[in-house]
């Protein structure tokens, strides 16, 4: 639990803040209903998991998972369920054509491993070079549909809880839709995207596997050197080695699942025609008035992310002046600027996950 703040001087800045979201009547778009003394509790344990996987990359020992990080129980149970339920009506009126034509894919399921569902808003990325010899990234000159409201709300309540930085607001998303042995192959994501980027996990668990060297066993699976469990209504936030040496991908599921996968394009990628949401604009985090980041717990220092022990020297002192940055990262006078939110913002949950590795 966070220190050094009461759950009701919590709850009173929450109260200012009107953090509330709109009930809709469908459940469709509308947003979480809380109490702000809920909020403040739920507030007052948020918590992330960070990683740690060493590997010789090019002759050098480096954490290939430096950068990741696991926030855990983001979204609560009844907000999952009202998530899904948009995104099931989003795949709804993409087979009744109802989005544009590049908003909405559903593939022939032609193997094992083959065929997930994709829907697109903000912009049209191509996985491969397609028919008319567009290269993978960003199409600029193709349109889909916008952010829809409920997933600028996730947004939202990312940034104002220090899971996503201001800095890197997304723009655009990708929702996977996944059936029983449907996967993600091994790759790195385009540099169209800036970092960090993050994928949000619901209906079901399953595992994301990296390494610098993945192998293929078979149709949808592969085999690393970490494996990370993605809990349900968690947000893995992909970044440094973890988003740019470290491969991932998502072996076959064994059940249904869903992800929405959430990125910032590149200024220089975005799509000519592409309007900037006024909504998701100056976004900030929410003022901590001095506490310590509830997300960033402190280290004593035998906690300190160290090396194995024939490290290189240099890597030691890279580990110092990171240890030396982020505290001063945590004293910045930018996280105690005035929280910019409105008022279908929600606040997350987090807390500390136990994550097994697999080894080859």
């Amino acid at each position: 639990m966070a220190t050094g703040r009461s759950v009701h001087k919590i709850s009173e800045e929450l109260k200012s803040l009107s953090l509330r979201g709109p009930v809709g009547g469908s459940g469709r778009d509308g947003g979480i209903l809380l109490d702000e003394e809920d909020e403040a509790v739920r507030f007052s344990n948020v918590r992330k998991k960070d990683f740690k996987r060493w590997e010789r990359v090019r002759g050098r020992l480096i954490n290939i998972l430096d950068g990741l990080e696991l926030h855990t129980g983001v979204f609560s149970a009844a907000e999952q369920r009202r998530i899904v339920d948009c995104v099931y009506d989003f795949q709804e009126k993409g087979r009744k054509g109802r989005l544009r034509e590049r908003t909405y894919s559903e593939p022939r399921k032609w193997m094992r491993g083959k065929g997930r569902v994709t829907i697109q808003f903000g912009c049209c990325y191509n996985y491969a070079v397609d028919s008319n010899g567009n290269p993978p990234g960003i199409i600029r000159d193709e349109e889909v549909d916008p952010i829809p409201p409920l997933l600028k709300q996730m947004i939202k309540r990312m940034v104002a809880w220090h899971v996503l930085p201001p800095s890197c607001i997304p723009n655009s998303c990708i929702v996977n839709i996944y059936d029983k042995d449907d996967c993600i192959p091994p790759h790195i994501d385009h540099h169209d995207f800036v970092r960090p980027f993050c994928t949000v996990s619901f209906l079901s668990e399953c595992n994301i596997v990296f390494g610098t060297q993945l192998k293929i066993i078979g149709p949808g699976d592969f085999s690393g050197s970490a494996a990370i469990p993605l809990p349900l209504g968690s947000v893995l936030v992909l970044n440094g080695n973890g988003a740019d040496v470290a491969k991932h991908c998502v072996p076959v599921v064994p059940s249904r699942r869903i992800s929405i996968t959430f990125r910032k394009m590149d200024d220089s990628k975005i799509p000519y025609n592409f309007i900037h949401d006024p909504d998701l604009q100056n976004l900030r985090p929410l003022s901590l008035l001095g506490q310590q980041h509830p997300n960033i717990l402190p280290l004593r220092q035998d906690q300190q992310d160290q090396p194995p022990k024939n490290a290189q020297p240099s890597q030691k002192v890279e580990q110092a002046q990171k240890a030396q940055q982020a505290q001063k990262v945590l004293q910045s006078p930018a996280l105690q600027r005035p929280v910019r939110l409105t008022e279908d913002d929600f606040p997350p949950l987090s807390s500390s996950t136990r994550v097994q590795t697999r080894r080859k």
